[in-house]
């Protein structure tokens, strides 16, 4: 059976499974310099990267606000989600929507394009698995002992998408000491 991407359009769909569609991504990477991968992909392959990217992003970062609604399949759309780019709206719009918040109805253009660095960044490699010597620190040649590090682990998230949903939340880390704060 084949997978059926369902974009999430702010509405809070139960079903949803992507920020992006085939569509968001060829136009997206029109603009890019290394889109070989993305455009060499098919459709379906594209669908499949997309819904993985979205599982990740979801999986490893924590948005600011709440979900719109409890039912929603994904973390987006947020309610009460600071716009770090509420100072760039124009006075008009702004007399007619005041809100320093993300339209809690919406998926910023920051997360769509940084679901799509992820899809291409996975058609590449499985940034899922540990590779090879991952972890190694020495190891035992002729006299010499084997120890690992701990901290040597990849990034899941490649650093561009980290960088674009900055603005929105930040990496969940088993080691970061932070909480998340709920105000009631």
């Amino acid at each position: 059976m084949a997978l059926t991407l369902i974009k999430e359009t702010g509405a809070g769909l139960v079903d949803a499974n992507s920020y992006a569609s085939v569509d968001d991504g060829d136009a997206y990477f029109e603009g890019h310099l290394y889109a070989t991968a993305w455009a060499g992909a098919s459709d379906d392959q594209k669908s499949v990267s997309l819904v993985m990217a979205t599982r990740l992003i979801d999986a490893e970062i924590q948005f600011n606000g709440t979900k719109t609604n409890a039912m929603q399949g994904l973390q987006w759309p947020r309610a009460k989600c600071p716009d770090p780019d509420a100072n760039d709206i124009p006075l008009s719009v702004l007399v007619q929507i005041p809100s320093d918040y993300v339209p809690y109805d919406s998926v910023p253009k920051a997360v769509v394009q940084a679901t799509c660095e992820m899809a291409r960044e996975l058609l590449i490699a499985d940034r899922t698995i540990a590779p090879p010597g991952e972890g190694l620190k020495y190891y035992n040649d002729g006299g010499k002992q084997t120890g690992y590090d701990k901290t040597d682990k990849p990034a899941v998230l490649s650093q561009i998408a980290l960088v674009m949903l900055a603005k929105y939340g930040s990496q969940i880390s088993a080691k970061s000491g932070t909480v998340r704060l709920v105000r009631c």
